[in-house]
């Protein structure tokens, strides 16, 4: 049988949860608060900047008060704290709280800009420090550091090139997938505007034949008929979709046994118009009827 339509056992059986819990950690200055919100929206009774030492407390007040929805965020001025929290989402998963933990990334140099735009200070900076911009970097990198074990355990969602709106998209199609399966991610880029910090593999495509170079499908996308016709013409792009199918395919068991929650493969061409949308559009389709699997655009996306 083939690995990508193999489905685990545990997806067979799906346990309903005593409440839905979403952790949303993050570098600061990449997008907790429109998260936040996003999550607000959708009926979740949010709280920020909760200290980890409240977590349990506070979870176990909200499931005696019936609450079905809750979203936490949590920042690195909890620094001290924050080791216990991956200890604290397994203990309230084998209480049936249905988890879901994500992380908000962005390159250094978005950041740097975010911060110099609204003129905030980082929560790791030192006001006396001489080199602001310098300081500003060395927090970042600090912070990293500090958060780098709630990234290992999270869905990472790379906030660098995306709106607002994109944001509070991809939370929204996130939280509305079981948070006890494996989540699929599919994401189409453009390596002209940078390779995704949240991606866990990322195929190069660029090496395919081009739909750029075709007057009549310069403006459409790896969406349309006619582009989807352009690369099913040409053999070389069937055997790339097969190669990615047939790798993710064959290590997605061993995955779902390591306990991953979420797996994100990039696909990346020149633009991210073309090729790589079409790829991923393909793959959502081969994996959908078997796993979790979500779909993004990250170029198409930040169209207006």
């Amino acid at each position: 049988m083939n690995a990508a339509t193999d489905p685990t056992p545990a997806m067979a059986a799906e346990l309903t949860p005593d409440m839905d819990m979403v952790l949303i950690t993050g570098m600061s200055g990449s997008g907790k608060s429109i998260a936040l919100h996003a999550l607000e929206d959708a009926g979740y009774y949010c709280v920020d900047n909760l200290p980890p030492e409240l977590l349990l407390p506070f979870v176990a007040l909200e499931k005696q008060h019936g609450a079905r929805k809750v979203a936490i965020a949590m920042d690195v001025r909890s620094a001290t704290s924050l080791p216990l929290v991956p200890l604290q989402l397994a203990q309230m998963r084998e209480e049936g709280v249905a988890v879901q933990s994500v992380f908000l990334d962005a390159s250094t140099d978005t950041l740097v800009r975010r911060f110099s735009e609204t003129r905030r200070m980082h929560p790791l900076s030192r006001r006396d420090d001489l080199d602001q911009q310098r300081a500003l970097v060395d927090a970042i990198d600090e912070e990293r550091e500090l958060l780098g074990e709630l990234r290992e355990h999270a869905h990472v969602i790379d906030t660098s090139m995306i709106r607002p709106s994109q944001l509070q998209g991809y939370v929204k199609a996130l939280i509305s997938s079981p948070a006890t399966q494996l989540t699929l991610v599919f994401e189409s880029f453009a390596f002209k505007r940078g390779v995704p910090v949240d991606a866990d593999y990322v195929f190069d495509v660029r090496m395919l034949p081009n739909p750029h170079y075709e007057p009549e499908l310069r403006r459409l996308t790896g969406k349309d008929a006619a582009v989807v016709s352009y690369l099913q013409g040409h053999p070389e792009v069937d055997d790339m979709f097969r190669h990615i199918e047939q790798f993710i395919g064959h290590w997605l068991q061993a995955l779902a046994r390591d306990h991953r929650s979420y797996v994100t493969v990039a696909i990346g061409c020149t633009g991210g118009q073309h090729r790589s949308v079409y790829l991923v559009e393909q793959l959502a389709q081969a994996f959908g009827p078997h796993w979790v699997t979500l779909k993004r655009h990250r170029e198409l996306d930040a169209a207006p």
